[in-house]
């Protein structure tokens, strides 16, 4: 079953007519987002992706029930979430960018302050104890550091045990100890049935926590499916460099490369057999490759890629979309 369900949502927000208006600019406004589409299921951990400007932000604080959306339906937990917000609100957790709290509270203060106010809390000194500030209760919130405030903002978000969860930008401003403890945190969450919506610009951090995503470019979804499956259409690459004397001509047929100078790129989407190939080729003609290096591609290089892609001249509405089937 699903979570959250989105078809063929639009956002615009409203502003004068210019001339030579970009991608994206529609009659009367910016369209911010631009007729999207996907799923959330229940209990699942789903990543959206994007540069600044994407519209992320936009469509989450539809999902939300911050805005209403220009055009198409948004259901959260089968309810409209701005309609019916006050039926929505009580059973998903939000975690802002910002906070935004009173700086002169302490952190349990704040806490305390929020449980008040939150259908059925946990006690504020378990939601702080699960994102780690248990030992920082008495500290005024303007003296915590910026990876605690994070922590304080995720605390509040789970005081209401909510079933939907949505994170914008969760680990921003963390140390490397405060990410890996927040993303224990989440799968925690999953386990437990939670379902999560997260938007990140730690690339590493969504392939290894979403069981799914989808990257936005100028308000469309131009990739989605598994982090495996958005991947593997990228190809992976070998990179070496020749001996002074052997011409990248000489490398076997079945490896296309690309050569600057001595130094050589092999893009493929068989990296075992090009990398075999190659191997067998260089030893049997006694040349050694200096520096050689085989990798299979990343979700950064993807998501690189199709952001390169979208800044080119000519990449607006025409841009392609990659469709990845769950």
């Amino acid at each position: 079953m699903d979570a959250i369900e989105v078809e063929g949502l639009k956002r615009r927000y409203a502003g004068p007519v210019r001339a030579g208006r970009r991608a994206g600019a529609a009659e009367g406004g910016f369209e911010a987002v631009r007729d999207i589409s996907f799923s959330v299921r229940e209990g699942e951990i789903f990543a959206l992706l994007g540069t600044n400007g994407a519209g992320k932000t936009s469509t989450v604080e539809v999902l939300e029930g911050l805005a209403r959306p220009s055009a198409g339906t948004v259901r959260v937990l089968g309810l409209d979430p701005f309609g019916e917000r006050a039926l929505v609100r009580p059973r998903t957790g939000v975690m802002l960018q910002e906070g935004g709290f009173p700086s002169e509270l302490t952190v349990a203060e704040t806490a305390a302050m929020w449980a008040g106010v939150t259908s059925d809390a946990r006690p504020p000194g378990e939601a702080l104890e699960l994102v780690g500030l248990g030992g920082r209760t008495g500290v005024r919130v303007k003296q915590l550091s910026g990876g605690e405030r994070r922590r304080l903002d995720l605390a509040l978000a789970l005081i209401g045990r909510p079933e939907v969860l949505f994170l914008d930008e969760p680990t921003t401003g963390m140390d490397p100890e405060g990410r890996r403890d927040t993303a224990d945190l989440v799968r925690g969450l999953r386990a437990e049935g939670t379902t999560v919506l997260l938007t990140t610009h730690y690339l590493e951090e969504a392939e290894q926590l979403a069981d799914r995503l989808a990257i936005m470019q100028a308000g469309r979804i131009v990739a989605s499916g598994t982090p495996d499956q958005v991947v593997a259409q990228r190809p992976s690459r070998i990179t070496f460099r020749l001996p002074a004397g052997v011409a990248p001509e000489r490398l076997p047929l079945s490896v296309p490369a690309a050569a600057d100078g001595r130094s050589v790129t092999v893009k493929t989407h068989e990296l075992q057999p090009a990398l075999t190939d190659l191997l067998l080729w260089a030893r049997e003609n006694g040349v050694a490759l200096e520096g050689l290096q085989a990798r299979s591609a990343s979700l950064e290089e993807a998501f690189l890629e199709i952001a390169q892609a979208g800044n080119r001249p000519g990449h607006g509405d025409e841009r392609a979309v990659m469709e990845v089937p769950a």
